[in-house]
């Protein structure tokens, strides 16, 4: 996996005429009346606050009005800052996905056409990402000291989508939806492509798989004014957003996102000397895969009910080890030795099954055993000797783990961390 270079503080002046510090992106559909004053506005406030080189670019998703036509007209006003790329098709998440990935500034940004928020939050809100201390930064209505004027209907559906994204996605963010974002180029180049929607809800993507990678989101308190002849279609915006929720938390449940190529790209992270081996690092193992074997006798023994009904107990005894021991594998794996990414990934579940085979030894030999001192026993004490036989074979899965398929690996400060 390529490793990108370290978070690099950009002083004044740094990107040169030619390359700006930041572009923010403008992205219309049918905006022909707000365009131009947004643009003037923009590019009036950044001249006079903003202290290093910038551009706004204008991503004309599909309209078919007079947009393009000013777009063009206020690139040629403004050559050099302003620029418009026009997309044939509709989609907010679309037009930022092909401007971000197309350009050149270290920092990339984002503010819907109406400018409802006020810009004299847009330096705060970028500020960190050009020292390099936060990843993305996003404009938030629902913090404390933000002040908001909109509608009771648009505050109610709006406090209830992020009460819903708490809820479902465990987002920690307080408004995924404000049209002012901005995020680290370098962070966008692995993010981006992970991202589906194209519409409303690429915002809330982003965010999720941004925090679920542990990348820091910085939020700014800002204060918006409701704009009366916004475009937005809540109800069908709500709709799609819900879908979106859901196929984001199917995803997540079942771990089909790389969320490891987001985790540690960007120079030093504290939690790699997390996994040094300090003292107490055996405790947090032990630890870590006890939870991870109780939770995993818990999936066995309800897989093991469940196939019991239509196999023998043998069979049934061997799926459900087979199932839960490649979930053990891959939990042990990443929570407790703290090895991540995919690199050795089949070769760790390979040496896994081998473990796997100790504890179906040790299971099905106490299974026989059984049988042959009762005849037909009882379910329930089939389940007491299987718990019994899993915590033996427990002890031994820690130690093979350990020192065979997760061995520590000596390092140049001396200390060990799992290989």
């Amino acid at each position: 996996m390529r490793t990108l270079p370290a978070r690099e503080h950009l002083p004044v002046g740094a990107a040169g005429p030619r390359r700006p510090v930041l572009d923010v992106v403008v992205p219309v559909h049918n905006e022909e009346k707000d365009l131009e004053p947004c643009v003037l506005r923009l590019h009036e406030h950044l001249s006079r606050t903003f202290p290093y080189a910038f551009r706004i670019t204008v991503a004309d998703n599909a309209s078919t009005d007079a947009t393009p036509e000013i777009a063009g007209a206020l690139a040629a006003r403004l050559p050099g800052v302003v620029r418009a790329v026009r997309l044939e098709e509709k989609g907010r998440g679309r037009a930022l996905r092909t401007v971000w990935s197309d350009s050149d500034a270290p920092v990339l940004a984002y503010m819907d056409v109406d400018l409802s928020t006020d810009l004299n939050a847009l330096l705060p809100l970028v500020a960190p990402l050009i020292s390099g201390h936060s990843d993305l930064a996003i404009g938030s209505r629902l913090a404390r000291s933000s002040r908001v004027v909109r509608g009771p209907k648009r505050e109610l559906v709006s406090r209830a989508y992020n009460l819903i994204l708490r809820g479902s996605l465990a987002a920690r963010f307080s408004d995924a939806q404000c049209g002012f974002k901005a995020i680290r180029r370098e962070v966008a180049e692995r993010l981006l492509p992970m991202v589906e929607d194209t519409g409303w809800f690429f915002d809330t993507e982003m965010l999720v798989l941004a925090e679920r990678a542990g990348l820091r989101i910085h939020e700014v308190p800002v204060d918006w004014v409701d704009d009366p002849d916004s475009s937005v279609h809540i109800v069908r915006t709500a709709t799609e957003d819900l879908k979106g929720v859901w196929r984001v938390g199917r995803a997540l449940a079942t771990g089909s996102l790389p969320l490891d190529r987001l985790a540690r790209p960007f120079g030093d992270d504290p939690r790699d000397r997390e996994l040094a081996g300090v003292p107490g690092g055996l405790a947090r193992q032990l630890v870590g895969f006890c939870v991870v074997g109780a939770l995993s006798t818990l999936f066995y023994l309800a897989l093991y009910s469940l196939f019991r009904v239509g196999a023998g107990s043998q069979l049934a005894n061997a799926a459900a080890l087979l199932v839960s021991a490649v979930a053990n594998t891959a939990a042990n794996r990443r929570l407790t030795f703290g090895v991540r990414g995919r690199e050795r990934a089949g070769r760790h579940q390979a040496q896994g099954l081998v473990v796997f085979g100790v504890g179906l030894a040790l299971t099905s030999g106490s299974l026989a055993a059984l049988g042959a001192a009762t005849g037909s026993p009882a379910h329930s004490t089939e389940l007491a000797v299987l718990v019994v036989a899993n915590l033996a074979a427990t002890v031994v899965r820690f130690l093979l783990f350990r020192l065979w398929v997760f061995p520590a690996q000596e390092r140049s400060d001396g200390t060990r961390t799992p290989r």
